[in-house]
């Protein structure tokens, strides 16, 4: 039987930019391997797989090479899709268990709330290699509970850095946040984000990123809610808020390409 799969664009209000994600809405859970096949084969930096459970939905997210623990682009972008495919009635919580815990979404007009995890840093030495495959000096190492975060002097360094990809996908770590206080009105700061050691070169815009870099900016500016951008090629655009343990990410999202896996 063929299943119905959407491509969404996240983070994003126009086609072609912000991060494009798939998604598979499953009649039943489906084997890992499988699933790592379909995510290969869609080779984007996540796809995701969804299933009825409980009160809500089974959601595991694959990029073209690993299952990963968290994933806040292709859950945006498959709250979207349960409410645009009338999966949920527009006035429901969408509501995920995943690897992560219990993730929810919200309509919040025409963008979407997320509820997630905080993951803010703490001081560590770089691993060996990260500062050169970077190719930057940084004013500040964390490390967070997936990934190392680097702060560095201005938008500017952030949005020429030309990392070693090469390099990079032999340092220690699933991925790299970039980080600096933004200079364009509007924005409170800016990052990129590199997992080479994960398949995703340049991941465009990183919810998960963005549960790191809310309380970290949090402890630099002293305020809780906060307008970010992701400076890579397609660019995307994170409501931020900081609340505790938790993390809320507000983003939109636009549907791109439906289609039907037919080696299902």
């Amino acid at each position: 039987m063929a299943l119905r799969i959407v491509q969404v664009d996240a983070f994003t209000d126009r086609p072609f930019a912000g991060n494009p994600a798939a998604v598979c809405v499953l009649p039943s859970p489906a084997g890992p391997a499988w699933m790592q096949d379909v995510a290969r084969e869609m080779n984007l930096s996540e796809t995701a797989f969804l299933n009825a459970e409980g009160d809500g939905y089974r959601l595991r997210w694959f990029t073209p090479a690993v299952e990963v623990d968290l994933c806040g682009h292709a859950t945006l972008a498959a709250a979207h899709v349960l409410w645009e495919e009338g999966h949920l009635s527009a006035d429901r919580q969408a509501r995920f268990q995943t690897r992560s815990g219990l993730l929810t979404a919200d309509r919040r007009s025409e963008w979407i709330e997320l509820d997630l995890p905080a993951t803010g840093p703490v001081p560590a030495p770089p691993p060996a290699g990260l500062i050169e495959a970077v190719g930057v000096t940084p004013g500040y190492v964390g490390k967070t509970r997936f990934d190392y975060l680097l702060e560095v002097a201005s938008e500017a360094a952030v949005r020429t850095l030309q990392p070693d990809f090469r390099a990079l996908a032999g340092v220690e770590a699933r991925g790299i946040i970039v980080t600096a206080r933004a200079s364009t009105p509007g924005f409170d700061f800016v990052s990129r984000f590199f997992a080479p050691r994960a398949g995703v070169a340049e991941d465009p815009v990183t919810g998960s990123a963005h549960c790191a870099l809310g309380p970290y900016w949090q402890g630099r500016l002293g305020t809780a809610e906060f307008v970010a951008y992701q400076a890579s090629a397609r660019g995307g655009t994170v409501r931020v808020r900081v609340l505790g343990e938790r993390v809320r990410l507000g983003g939109r999202a636009v549907t791109v390409l439906r289609g039907e896996l037919a080696a299902a």
